[in-house]
């Protein structure tokens, strides 16, 4: 018997987009404050709580999960010098901690713990940077899961707050100057100068002097760029370059400016354009210790290349200059991060460079000078690059941060010296990882493209069709690799299939994967996603009836799109802080951020894109959807919750079956980081209720 679900009205509201009438019906509930939106969330919690009674075994994926992030994590080091900093969470810590020793055979200094701020756990780090000497920190704190960062200044030996909050830091990197006094940062303009729906966008590049008042800061950059423009700002060791990239909103493109610091002014840079955005690339620049800029690109290399040039040459030639290509396209993977080891021990410069292979990492080592391949460091196995760092000064040595399926975050210590790679770090707490074997299967798309995921299973072949969860993105060129997932480990333990498709729209296979995937392609994710299912169900991995799916953000559009487009394929659905109205998404959060990405309803043909799709009004009446879970977070300043409210309550109405459709709401937090006890009430929930709806029996494997 079908739930009885709170009443929503159905309004008759709709526009006219070039003479096509859309219904809105729920648009009343796109006002989260309203005292009619108030009582049908309050009513929607009540049928959620009394629903989460009903799933058995959620005390036991809490406690599994609870086990499983026993590990921790820690991060690779920054170094400053002889000091370093880095990220830890130990077992039962709730948010990571940002520690510091002095010298490597120091004791570990707390410089910056959350917890100690506010013990709620509802203020995260967002950010960090220090200073170029290594003597004073800038950090960037946000509350409730808005990540609206506000930006400190530490006195790391006094641990002394000694300039903030700057406010209005969201994303902002920071640009230390040699001498701590003074960095370059991003701030949005302050509210009453812009008019109130354009809060989110209008960012600036500005000096900033420590200890003088942020009113007094000087803008560098960012009055004639596009409203919605994000900025990447870095100054060299030396202090001499200042770079400026910006891309509007999340295009895959941008403008990229040098300025020589030592010929003009800190306070009035002359920025040179040395890469403009209609070259349709993306670009940056690293200004190497012995005068010339590295430059990595993916112009006229969608998997990402490495070039050389003089300052003098991009200066005087600007965007004509030439650069001599170092590093060259690789056919089949795609170029990530570079380190330089250049110590005075080495008998010549080494650029160590990390590419992902269809998703799984590796490191080749080349010359600095000629560029050449010289060897490759060997990983512990299949897995991800988690950082990959040196000191900024010079030196043999690299830190490599690692992970795979079964290996939680860990660090590694590469000695150009001897070209031996060694543990560095540990994460600092031990946990039984169970037995689970992991592979990645390549299976054809709708449209005959090759596409690859990994499925970790007990079994290393299927021996029985299992409850399944299939997870996917597919969106912004995020990649998705090998990682530590304990919900994944619990699941498998537990007699369960998890896997993760790498789909269009990602990076796995350079920015050509991800082009396939957006815009009017954006179809190409879906049908991928759909072919995923299929091949599971086909090997004999899974049946519609036990395969669940899982997706987030534009993940949540994936799984969204999904349930609309084949309802029959998918047993249930975790659709967390989705996109789901796709006409008027612009409208709301950052959405406006994201029309390169997605397509703008105001262009005739890029709304026929978007409403081909729109999961919000692909919804049909009398159609027995899947068991569909939406979850969402009041503070989520990217995607507004209106997107699952007025899709839940589409649903709610339309659908015949018996499988309920639910919204779980959670406050004072948002769409990025929370703590460890919120974290895994989330994914115990959400685990029970693919375990319900997947067939999987509470102690285990299918029932």
């Amino acid at each position: 018997m079908s739930l009885k679900y709170p009443p929503a009205d159905r309004e008759p509201c709709s526009d006219d987009y070039f003479g096509q009438m859309v219904a809105d019906p729920y648009r009343w509930l796109e006002d989260g404050q309203s005292s009619a939106t108030k009582k049908w969330s309050a009513a929607q919690e009540e049928l959620w709580q009394d629903q989460i009674k009903q799933l058995s075994g959620r005390d036991h994926w809490a406690q599994r999960l609870t086990t499983l992030l026993g590990a921790g994590y820690i991060s690779t080091p920054a170094w400053r010098g002889a000091r370093s900093f880095y990220m830890c969470r130990k077992a039962g810590e709730e948010l990571g901690i940002l520690y510091s020793r002095k010298t490597p055979d120091s004791p570990e200094v707390d410089l910056l713990d959350p917890i100690a701020i506010d013990p709620t756990g509802k203020t995260t780090l967002d950010a960090f940077q220090p200073s170029k000497e290594g003597n004073l920190l800038a950090y960037q704190l946000s509350a409730g899961g808005t990540e609206e960062s506000s930006i400190y200044v530490l006195d790391i030996e006094s641990k002394k707050i000694i300039d903030g909050p700057i406010d209005r830091g969201r994303y902002s990197p920071i640009a230390w100057l040699p001498g701590e006094n003074a960095f370059y940062y991003v701030r949005r303009l302050a509210p009453d100068l812009i008019p109130a729906e354009e809060e989110q966008f209008h960012r600036r590049v500005y000096l900033h002097k420590v200890g003088t008042p942020a009113e007094n800061d000087i803008e560098i950059w960012g009055a004639e760029e596009e409203i919605t423009s994000y900025y990447g700002v870095t100054v060299s060791m030396d202090g001499r370059w200042l770079s400026i990239s910006a891309s509007a909103g999340t295009e895959p493109r941008n403008d990229l400016w040098l300025a020589d610091l030592q010929s003009s002014s800190i306070e009035n840079p002359d920025l040179i354009l040395i890469q403009s955005a209609e070259s349709d690339s993306q670009t940056d620049v690293q200004a190497l210790r012995d005068g010339r800029i590295l430059i990595g690109t993916d112009f006229d290399a969608p998997r990402g290349r490495i070039c050389i040039s003089s300052p003098s040459t991009l200066l005087s030639m600007g965007e004509s200059a030439q650069w001599r290509e170092l590093v060259a396209e690789d056919q089949e993977a795609v170029m990530g991060g570079w380190a330089i080891l250049d110590g005075d021990q080495l008998p010549g410069a080494m650029l160590l460079v990390s590419w992902e292979r269809h998703g799984v990492s590796e490191i080749s080592i080349h010359s600095l000078e000629t560029g050449e391949r010289q060897s490759t460091i060997p990983l512990p196995g299949s897995g991800t690059l988690t950082g990959l760092s040196e000191r900024p000064e010079g030196g043999h040595e690299a830190w490599i941060g690692y992970t795979d399926h079964v290996t939680p975050p860990t660090v590694y210590h590469f000695d150009a010296r001897t070209l031996k790679l060694s543990k560095y770090a540990d994460p600092p707490g031990s946990v039984a990882v169970p037995k689970v074997f992991s592979k990645q299967i390549t299976y054809k798309s709708l449209d005959e493209t090759l596409v690859r995921m990994f499925v970790l299973s007990p079994t290393e072949k299927p021996d029985q069709p299992r409850p399944t969860v299939l997870y996917g993105y597919g969106g912004f060129g995020v990649g998705l690799s090998p990682g530590y997932s304990a919900s994944a480990l619990a699941w498998v333990e537990a007699g369960g299939v998890w896997v993760v498709a790498n789909i269009r729209g990602g990076d796995e296979e350079g920015e050509d994967w991800h082009r396939d995937g957006m815009r009017g392609e954006k179809q190409n994710v879906f049908d991928d996603f759909h072919s995923a299912a299929r091949t599971l169900i086909e090997q004999g991995w899974s049946t519609s009836a036990q395969l669940s799916i899982e997706g987030g953000s534009n993940g949540g559009l994936l799984v969204g799109a999904a349930l609309t487009q084949e309802p029959d394929l998918y047993s249930a659905v975790v659709c967390s802080a989705p996109l789901l109205d796709m006409v008027r998404y612009e409208k709301h959060g950052l959405g406006a951020t994201w029309s390169d990405e997605y397509g703008s309803a105001e262009i005739e043909e890029e709304f026929e894109w978007l409403i081909s799709y729109s999961p919000y009004h692909q919804v049909r009446e009398g159609v027995n959807y899947p068991a569909t879970l939406f979850t969402v977070f009041d503070s989520d300043t990217r995607v507004d919750p209106l997107h699952a409210r007025k899709m839940c309550a589409a649903l709610q109405h339309a659908t015949v079956g018996e499988p309920p459709i639910l919204i779980r709401a959670e406050f004072d937090v948002g769409h990025g980081a929370r703590s460890l006890t919120r974290s895994i009430d989330l994914t115990a929930d959400t685990l029970a209720f693919h375990a319900k709806w997947s067939g999987m029996s509470p102690n285990g494997g299918a029932k």
